[in-house]
């Protein structure tokens, strides 16, 4: 398969870059976090706040194992990483993407997380979740891409340079 799935923190870009990124190699574009508010049709704060932190996590392994999808740039929410199956199943469709920042670039980019609707195992401050979360990242990624400090044209410039190697045509 010819897909790109991005990973990372909240905030650090996965569904505003996998969006302009998509549009900009021709490829479809597919959000996981509105694939399981579609399902369940619920906000993720409401299926985390009824499902627990686990519940949510099973749930959203279940809707990635499910995803099918070629030539397209996936944005996958930031808990993703947390299960394994699901992310077994998505680097079956292609390069998986980590876009890497710096623990103060995240913290300055995002908001409040309860509100965002964050999947958290016991942690309760932003930097124990990118503590918590940053080995999973770098588990999964085929590409890391490192964006601190850079625009939202510079990090395409950056994405699309990372992952040329790796277009295929498949028109041929």
């Amino acid at each position: 398969m010819n897909s790109f799935i991005m990973i990372g923190m909240p905030g650090s870009g996965k569904s505003t870059l996998g969006r302009i990124l998509a549009e900009n190699i021709g490829y479809n574009y597919l959000d996981t976090d509105n694939l399981i508010m579609d399902h369940y049709n619920k906000p993720l704060k409401k299926l985390i706040d009824e499902l627990g932190v686990e519940g949510f996590i099973k749930a959203e392994g279940e809707i990635l194992s499910q995803v099918n999808a070629d030539k397209t740039v996936i944005a996958t929410g930031g808990s993703a990483v947390y299960s394994r199956n699901g992310m077994k199943h998505l680097k079956t469709l292609g390069k998986v993407i980590y876009l890497c920042y710096s623990f103060e670039d995240i913290e300055s980019r995002v908001g409040n997380l309860i509100a965002r609707g964050v999947v958290c195992r016991n942690c309760r401050t932003l930097r124990e979740l990118f503590e918590q979360r940053r080995p999973y990242y770098e588990e999964y990624a085929d590409i890391t891409v490192h964006l601190e400090h850079a625009s939202v044209g510079r990090s395409i410039s950056k994405l699309i340079k990372e992952i040329t190697p790796y277009i295929k045509d498949t028109s041929e």
